[in-house]
């Protein structure tokens, strides 16, 4: 008999990439190997027919929130933040296309000789179609995290899941490096996130999140196939829910 094919779990969905997941192994930057096996997981979980917009990060290149390292008023290391993301998401949007996956990277600020400027109504428009929507410079705003345009993304287009790709397998009651014998949740409530300041995710996106209920499931991104894992319901990482705080 002919293979069902099952359909994925959800039809339209946010994944948070960070800058990081496209380092590798170096330093910062961008790792060429590692920028074409993120393209491929991408690739395998739309092919499942889910609709994929990717909120970019920009870490692998400068991160706002240290600037005083740099003796740089934070407005405008956020917005040197803003435009690392725009690197990444040109890179992300170029190799894509050239995997066969039709991509639209769009930029919340005003940058259109390089990006499609971030409209909620074109985002829409390339999701019904098929594409790939890359969403670049967070909301466009200084003081506001990448994480927190994930949530705001997702709720402007109707997503039913935020995906946070992280290093590490998801959601532990204490740093796993440093302490091995930390304890991995499998679910957690929005509340208790909040409530114990766990720092997986920033807490504004998390608020935000949990009055749209919209669910958050941390993983690791390093592992081959757990994008298209959870799509297809496989358990994977953690999910950051209404309710409940099982391992």
């Amino acid at each position: 008999m002919p293979k069902v094919k099952k359909s994925p779990c959800f039809e339209r969905i946010i994944v948070k990439l960070s800058g990081e997941s496209l380092m590798g192994n170096r330093s910062g930057g961008i790792d060429p190997p590692t920028l074409k096996d993120m393209a491929s997981e991408i690739r395998s979980a739309h092919r499942l027919g889910v609709k994929i917009g990717i909120v970019m990060g920009g870490g692998n290149i400068f991160r706002g929130i240290t600037s005083s390292e740099y003796a740089i008023g934070r407005v405008t290391a956020d917005y040197m933040g803003m435009l690392a993301t725009v690197i990444n998401a040109l890179a992300l949007r170029e190799v894509l296309e050239a995997i066969g996956v039709p991509a639209t990277a769009m930029s919340a600020l005003s940058i259109d000789r390089a990006l499609e400027p971030y409209t909620r109504e074109k985002a829409l428009t390339c999701l019904d179609e098929g594409r790939i929507v890359i969403f670049a410079s967070g909301t466009g705003n200084p003081f506001f995290t990448t994480d927190t345009a994930a949530s705001l993304r997702a709720m402007e287009i109707n997503a039913q899941a935020i995906l946070k790709a992280t290093q590490v397998d998801g959601v532990y009651d204490r740093d796993p490096a440093l302490e091995p014998g930390a304890k991995l949740y499998t679910r957690i409530s929005y509340n208790q996130v909040l409530q114990d300041r766990l720092k997986v995710i920033d807490l504004t996106a998390i608020s935000m999140a949990m009055e749209q209920r919209i669910p958050i499931i941390v993983f690791n991104v390093r592992k081959q196939g757990n994008i298209a894992k959870i799509i297809s319901g496989k358990t994977v990482g953690t999910t950051i829910a209404g309710a409940g705080d099982e391992r």
